[in-house]
């Protein structure tokens, strides 16, 4: 199975040395829970208006993070929108992480926005609302490392709400059998939101020092990752 990753952004020149850059990350996290050469995965840089030469290059699509804003004024962007409504017409798999889930709301007829809490970051715990078959092994509830301060605060019509926070409501969604959406990055480690924390230590002001402080909470990445692999290898 060949997954598209719909790169939406890059990791800080200073931290790809040590951690990599998004791609790698999402590859990183799926190939960790299924067997080798199961997954084959191309990339494609959207940012800068890569994109596949039609969408049956790929069985499943994963949209990355990003630095921007989904209500950006920005050609790509809203280039990555109509992509999004392309895919979703043809019923394909596809998967958003953080500005990948707002993206994905935005583009269906939901909407993301800033959060008037300021910022998210560190580990933050979810629970689980509607358990899909998908999601084994089942947990009840969830933790993964965040870091976002927009968040989709309406979900599109007809979305189905799999988890929520107390910072962000619409924490995971499904829409139909074809797409899935996480607030959470379960692609990132530790030591990159450490770093990346560290780095914007300024612009987080008050959330920075919790932030910091629950990187000491046990994260469920592995957990998401294998709901994330059988949602794009079920019927």
């Amino acid at each position: 199975m060949i997954i598209g990753i719909l790169q939406a952004g890059s990791v800080l020149a200073p931290f790809q040395g040590q951690f990599g850059d998004y791609p790698a990350m999402v590859t990183n996290l799926l190939r960790s829970v299924t067997a080798p050469d199961q997954l084959q995965f191309r990339t494609y840089d959207v940012e800068h208006g890569v994109y596949p030469n039609g969408h049956d290059e790929c069985d499943a699509f994963v949209i990355t993070g990003s630095r921007d804003s989904v209500y950006d004024q920005k050609a790509w962007i809203r280039n990555l929108q109509a992509y999004v409504l392309i895919l979703h017409r043809a019923n394909k798999k596809l998967v958003g992480i953080c500005f990948g889930h707002q993206l994905i709301a935005l583009a269906l007829g939901g909407r993301t926005q800033a959060c008037d809490k300021g910022w998210g970051v560190g580990v933050h715990n979810s629970k689980v609302i509607r358990s899909e078959s998908f999601m084994t092994p089942q947990l009840m509830e969830f933790s993964l490392l965040v870091c976002h301060k927009d968040q989709v605060t309406r979900l599109p019509t007809g979305a189905e709400l799999l988890a929520t926070s107390d910072f962000c409501p619409n924490a995971m969604f499904r829409v139909d059998q074809h797409i899935l959406a996480v607030q959470g990055h379960p692609e990132f480690s530790k030591g990159y939101a450490r770093e990346l924390m560290e780095s914007r230590r300024d612009l987080l002001g008050a959330a920075i020092e919790p932030g910091m402080a629950s990187l000491a909470v046990q994260t469920n990445e592995r957990q998401v990752a294998e709901w994330i692999v059988k949602f794009i290898v079920s019927g």
